[in-house]
């Protein structure tokens, strides 16, 4: 493994490989570079002397023509990229692009990258800054790695020993406590035709509900509820989640409600490579959100930290003057409408371990250091092949001081076809922060009055 010689000398990586050990967490003396050579959330603060610049705290302010009403106004309106990679010079920058990357490249003369000046605009509310560096010295990975010991809220793992506590991190990332989110999700054929499936999202952590009590619900993470709005022939189906912590010792709670049959019925394909709801086999279950779920199928490896060009400050694609079809296009989404910067990254590879299943035999992530968010993953198959490649246009939800997705995108090399989830522009009240939920909301028996058309 080859890895930072700099940064395992400076304490701020560690090679050690995940192997069912259980880890514990990092000493007081290492956990003080918290807020001085380290960000509170475990960057590094520096900059590397030339396009990453050092972190200043990140983006908290809205910009000017903001109106406070969730439509998010561009940062950088007058940036224009320092270049772009394209099929003509790829190979030039390949070392700072994952595999996947280069392949889209390389198989679509039309899939440039935009690189921009690089702005570290991720930022988190002092209360998760301060959890996570008290985390830093208590969390621990249990169990193999399938759970957490004393933990509660924030990043369990700021200054990570292995590559299965980068996972968590981003598992577990701060999404704004209680939100509610109105989006599209579209898998265009390899023409570029499409329709839209629209959902309304509610995703709550335990300790933000208003009847939340210390013990309450202990092998709980947060409560996931997604309900169809359209099209017809779907709206009303209602998929409720209760995310475990520990999903071996307790398989997530998942049930769908269908309208068509008006019954509740338990889930368990919601989970690993089942079929993602309403995607037309273009995603799994564990591919929402970049990646969710269990690890316990694959062995979690860090291979490294490394500076690479990732979708970052994705303020064009959430532009209200856009229509769909002017993002969807044939292949890909439309690529001038990206943002990509130098950051700096985790690269975790996941392996299938023996005797396990899943269709992805390998995966790899590039995790933004400053977010924890995975900005892009490669995914293989069981020949050792790429097969996907997901990148996430992240954004910083400055009004909230919340790092998020502007969307996510899966690409299918082997089909042509593709996956866009998190489109807002054609939706009214894309993200509603700090909703009032209680622990009945997210009971099978609320399952029914959320599915009602």
């Amino acid at each position: 493994m080859k890895l930072n010689k700099k940064l395992l000398a400076t304490g701020i990586l560690s090679a050690t490989l995940f192997a069912g050990n259980a880890f514990g967490a990092v000493s007081a003396q290492e956990a003080a570079k918290l807020g001085d050579s380290l960000t509170p959330m475990g960057a590094e603060k520096a900059g590397n002397g030339g396009a990453i610049p050092a972190w200043d705290g990140g983006l908290t302010t809205p910009p000017a023509g903001y109106k406070n009403d969730g439509i998010y106004v561009n940062p950088f309106p007058n940036e224009e990229p320092k270049f772009t990679i394209n099929q003509s010079n790829v190979d030039q920058y390949a070392e700072n692009l994952s595999p996947g990357q280069v392949a889209m490249i390389k198989r679509y003369d039309d899939y440039v990258m935009p690189v921009y000046e690089t702005h570290r605009s991720a930022a988190y509310p002092e209360q998760v800054m301060k959890d996570t560096v008290d985390n830093a010295t208590s969390v621990e990975l249990i169990k193999s790695g399938n759970g957490l010991g004393n933990y509660q809220t924030a990043t369990p793992f700021p200054i990570p020993q292995n590559g299965l506590e980068v996972i968590w991190n981003h598992i577990t990332r701060y999404r704004g406590g209680s939100v509610q989110r109105n989006v599209g999700q579209v898998t265009p054929t390899e023409d570029g035709s499409f329709s839209v499936v629209k959902f309304q999202d509610e995703l709550t952590w335990k300790t933000y509900l208003d009847d939340y009590e210390p013990g309450m619900d202990p092998n709980v993470l947060f409560y996931f509820k997604q309900a169809i709005t359209a099209p017809a022939r779907l709206a009303g189906n209602v998929l409720l989640v209760h995310e475990t912590i520990d999903q071996v010792q307790e398989p997530r709670r998942a049930w769908v409600y269908n309208a068509g049959q008006r019954r509740v019925r338990r889930a368990p394909q919601v989970a690993y490579d089942g079929p993602g709801t309403a995607s037309d086999g273009m995603r799994t279950s564990d591919n929402f959100d970049m990646f969710n779920g269990a690890p316990d199928r694959y062995s979690w490896e860090l291979v490294g930290k490394k500076e690479m060009y990732i979708p970052y400050n994705s303020y064009k694609l959430v532009d209200r003057d856009l229509d769909y079809d002017e993002i969807i296009k044939a292949g890909h989404i439309n690529q001038d409408l990206t943002r990509y910067e130098l950051h700096r990254v985790w690269h975790v590879r996941a392996t299938l371990k023996d005797g396990e299943r899943h269709i992805y035999a390998q995966r790899d992530f590039y995790i933004d250091e400053d977010s924890w968010q995975a900005a892009v993953i490669d995914h293989y198959d069981g020949r050792g092949e790429l097969w996907r490649v997901a990148e996430a246009h992240s954004m910083q939800f400055y009004d909230q001081i919340v790092p998020w997705y502007a969307i996510e995108t899966l690409y299918d090399l082997l089909s042509g076809r593709y996956l866009v989830l998190g489109l807002t522009n054609e939706e009214s009240n894309p993200y509603e922060f700090g909703v009032e939920r209680m622990s009945r909301d997210y009971t099978p028996a609320a399952l029914r009055r959320a599915g009602t058309r």
